[in-house]
């Protein structure tokens, strides 16, 4: 019994130990990113705006300061995503079999590249359509004033969500591989999945019909590319037995 104790309270010090490593690692690199974050915050801007001869407004004094900070935040926590995986990793890994590191391994590296890709398309690609679809409204009577807060949160938010939304393929392959659901229960449950992913696009989207399209559609691309890469893995499966 004193062993089992001491083993429970090596486990919870070596938490707290990890724990603290991040944190600290999180509030280090956060000192230097506060007084970056305006220049970072501008480039930002600049990205979802390009092509548009539009300035963004902001309506309170300290609008534009809380959302540096929030800014900063969100920089400060992708750039320690390396390292604060590291430590999780370090602390999860002993109790793994060899079998079960080198899938998280796979799924945690290939999560990481989709979810840069998502975020890397709406940034490029999603956000200067959005915002070229609402200058389109723009007439000579009808004139755009666009708030900081509005488009950078709506930035932000679906910047996130397009990265989740880009999970799709690894999570459909991983189901089918796993065994969890066959590939023709898959198939056969489209209609169901199209349903799925439309309520869900509306969920992380403005309720507007354009952007909830725009994250659908690559969604159920992605979602068919894991269905294809889950049908090959079946076909092989199947000639090997």
């Amino acid at each position: 019994m004193p062993d089992k104790d001491e083993s429970i309270i090596s486990h919870i010090e070596a938490l707290r130990q990890m724990l603290l490593r991040c944190i600290r690692a999180l509030g280090i690199v956060l000192v230097p990113l506060l007084f970056l974050a305006p220049k970072c915050l501008d480039i930002f801007i600049k990205l979802i705006l390009r092509g548009n001869d539009i300035s963004l407004n902001y309506f309170s004094p300290v609008e534009v300061f809380l959302i540096q900070i929030k800014f900063a935040l969100i920089l400060d926590i992708i750039i320690c995503f390396p390292y604060l995986a590291k430590q999780i990793w370090n602390f999860c890994a002993p109790a793994l079999y060899e079998h079960e590191k080198k899938f998280i391994k796979t799924a945690v590296m290939t999560s990481s590249v989709l979810f840069i890709f998502g975020s890397l398309f709406c940034l490029f690609v999603i956000l200067p359509l959005i915002i070229n679809f609402a200058m389109g409204f723009t007439t000579s009577n009808v004139k755009a004033m666009l708030g900081i807060s509005n488009v950078v949160n709506l930035a932000l938010w679906l910047t996130l969500s397009f990265g989740v939304m880009f999970q799709m393929p690894l999570v459909t392959y991983t189901l089918i591989k796993s065994q969890i659901v066959s590939y023709k229960t898959v198939t056969n449950c489209r209609p169901y999945v199209v349903v799925a992913l439309l309520i869900i696009a509306g969920i992380l989207t403005p309720p507007d019909i354009v952007s909830q399209i725009m994250l659908f559609t690559p969604a159920y691309l992605l979602f068919e590319t894991g269905l294809l890469f889950a049908k090959i893995r079946t076909k092989k499966s199947e000639e090997r037995e």
